[in-house]
């Protein structure tokens, strides 16, 4: 999953991004309300992490901005200003939940996962599909209870197709979802098609995936 961290004091953006990349997130830290906006016009992200007081403006405008756009992108904020009327004005602005300062970075946690998992609309911590189970929180993935040793990587892409079962997700969706800024990435390479051959061949072993479709110049679908 991809957040990006709009947070204008350094030491918190940095223990965040710490805590964060440990438990599987990837994580882009930007510091101002245009740096945000243009992140968010390049990149593709699953989650903002969003304080108010920012150096070049409130963080309101962010929100507005990113929901006249209609993002999905699901929106935390993360601010000291805690009063009931911002709290207020932050939901009805289309933030998804309000996480008032200072706060530890667990609970954080908690509630990142928690908007996960309501925006792909699961309430387990489990993901199964075709006898395949993933477990979401721990990074692991098993068929009828056999563990299966995948990348972090494999895991990530297994995990966003089956998220996103019966949609064709292309390889730069992929790309963006995964490896994270698309600027960074070398758009000529194979990287994609290696690391999905690799999982495919690894749950190949279990069982037949014919349910696992590779999409001719576009990208793949898992089929429920």
């Amino acid at each position: 999953m991809n957040v990006l961290i709009v947070e204008d004091y350094r030491e918190l953006a940095a223990e965040i991004v710490d805590y964060l990349s440990k438990t599987g997130y990837l994580c882009k830290w930007v510091s101002s309300c245009e740096a945000a906006l243009e992140e968010m016009e390049v990149n593709s992200y699953d989650v903002m992490l969003l304080d108010l007081g920012l150096p070049d403006g409130d963080g309101f405008e962010v929100l507005k901005n990113v929901r006249k756009q209609q993002s999905k992108v699901a929106v935390i904020v993360i601010t000291a200003r805690g009063e009931l009327d911002d709290k207020i004005a932050g939901l009805e602005l289309g933030a998804d939940d309000y996480l008032t300062k200072p706060f530890a970075l667990t609970e954080l946690g908690a509630r990142l996962f928690a908007v996960i998992r309501r925006i792909h609309g699961f309430t387990v911590n489990e993901l199964n599909i075709h006898g395949f189970s993933l477990q979401l929180q721990d990074y692991k993935v098993s068929y009828q209870g056999i563990p299966i040793n995948l990348t972090k990587k494999e895991f990530d892409i297994f995990q966003y197709l089956v998220l996103n079962k019966n949609r064709v997700i292309t390889r730069l969706q992929l790309t963006e979802h995964i490896w994270g800024d698309i600027l960074e990435v070398n758009s000529d390479s194979n990287f994609i098609d290696v690391h999905v051959r690799n999982l495919r061949k690894k749950l190949d072993k279990y069982d037949s995936i014919a349910w696992f479709e590779t999409v001719r110049n576009v990208g793949y679908r898992i089929n429920d």
